[in-house]
């Protein structure tokens, strides 16, 4: 009698049958989560690098926002935007006051759609003051990553995510990243209304923004009289080792949009907005369905409460130190990186040219070690931990990743 199969198989196969096959998922199924580990349906047991995308930024069932979701999820889930209720309220308050520069929020369900909203509020803003269509032009850079849905992907400039979705929305121009002189170019014929751009581009290899180059955009924005838009999806939220990683930077936005780890793993998305766009909107010139939910605001204002705190913000310091020196140890004895760069707890391990495109093999023999964590495009390991990660997690899952790297190397 032939075995019977293993409940990953079961589920494995309803995914083969009936998902669209858009990912590359791994072949396992995550059952549970305990703060930086997780635990498949087979009972492997894993040291979490990757933190759903740098959006469990309190790793997983964060015992206070697990609160916060039951709490809320007693009194009501979902009345339309058409009625008020009091998780958004004074989420949108907090939310204002530790940006330092916001006057407003509209709230999302992700980022890509805090995005879209950026894009309409610099192109609504633009046609308020006498600007015709063909000079409302948004610059964005090579190597950015907005989002899925038309527009952001019309925004993202990577090739590999726009093919075959053409005719793109129009009205975008693409940019060398950390290039001041290629953005004055690009924005020299006075038809640019925007600049978009990430202060540590994430699917672009982890590569933070050169030191001067965000305020040298700001100047010229400036100059220009267009707006400076900062996706701080995957960069925001403390990960870079700031609540908002310009502040490192020093400079002051007119938008920026938030996701991932605002919910803690819960979907909410956010526009903040500065005083220059106060009056641009008007009731009926954009809106969601789900967005703002009580849910969904009620678990972000717990998880904003802890991503500001003292404590979080200095263990983002702590661990950033500690992985680069892991990966420095491990370097000394493989050679097997060029680089490892980013900010905080947003760090990419960039591969030497003889390893180049093997990122994703990497991937598969991590997680067969027992460690997660993820590619940033073929060339760059990517890690994204949750913020409050502790020691024995970090040196656990180092101890496992070396192993693993030893293992990949040896082929």
């Amino acid at each position: 009698m032939s075995p019977s199969p293993s409940k990953a198989a079961e589920l494995l196969a309803l995914a083969d049958d009936f998902y669209m096959p858009v990912y590359a998922q791994r072949r396992m199924v995550i059952e549970r989560g305990i703060g930086a580990r997780l635990w498949d349906t087979d009972g492997n047991e894993y040291v979490d690098f990757a933190a759903g995308i740098a959006v469990c930024g309190l790793g997983h069932s964060d015992p206070d926002l697990v609160e916060a979701l039951v709490t809320q999820a007693n009194k009501i889930w979902h009345h339309s935007n058409v009625f008020h209720s009091e998780p958004p309220l004074l989420l949108a308050q907090e939310l204002v006051g530790a940006s330092k520069f916001a006057t407003h929020v509209f709230f999302s369900n992700s980022g890509a759609e805090a995005n879209e909203a950026a894009i309409k509020l610099a192109r609504k803003w633009a046609s308020k003051h006498g600007r015709d269509a063909d000079k409302r032009v948004i610059v964005t850079f090579k190597g950015s990553f907005h989002g899925r849905t038309m527009g952001a992907l019309a925004a993202t400039a990577q090739p590999k995510y726009q093919a075959g979705y053409e005719p793109l929305p129009a009205g975008f121009r693409y940019c060398e990243f950390n290039d001041l002189e290629a953005l004055r170019e690009a924005m020299a014929a006075g038809d640019v209304c925007a600049v978009l751009l990430e202060p540590v581009q994430g699917e672009g290899g982890v590569l933070p923004a050169a030191p001067g180059f965000l305020r040298g955009v700001r100047e010229l924005c400036d100059v220009h009289d267009a707006l400076l838009m900062l996706d701080e999806i995957q960069s925001g939220m403390g990960r870079s080792g700031t609540l908002f990683a310009h502040w490192q930077d020093e400079v002051t936005p007119d938008i920026v949009t938030l996701a991932k780890a605002l919910g803690g793993g819960f979907p909410i998305g956010a526009m903040l907005s500065g005083p220059k766009l106060a009056d641009v909107m008007y009731v009926g010139a954009h809106g969601t369905t789900f967005g703002g939910n009580p849910l969904g605001a009620a678990v972000a204002r717990a998880a904003l409460r802890k991503l500001q705190s003292p404590e979080v913000v200095a263990n983002v310091h702590k661990q950033a130190q500690a992985f680069r020196d892991a990966l420095a140890a491990i370097d000394a004895e493989l050679d097997l990186f060029c680089e490892v760069r980013g900010r905080g707890l947003m760090l990419g391990a960039v591969l030497k040219p003889g390893y180049a495109g093997k990122a994703a093999a990497i991937l598969d023999v991590a997680a067969a070690h027992g460690v997660l964590l993820l590619n940033a495009g073929p060339d760059v390991l990517r890690f994204v931990p949750a913020l409050n990660i502790a020691d024995a997690d970090v040196a656990e899952g180092f101890v496992r990743l070396r192993k693993a790297l030893a293992r990949f190397k040896a082929g």
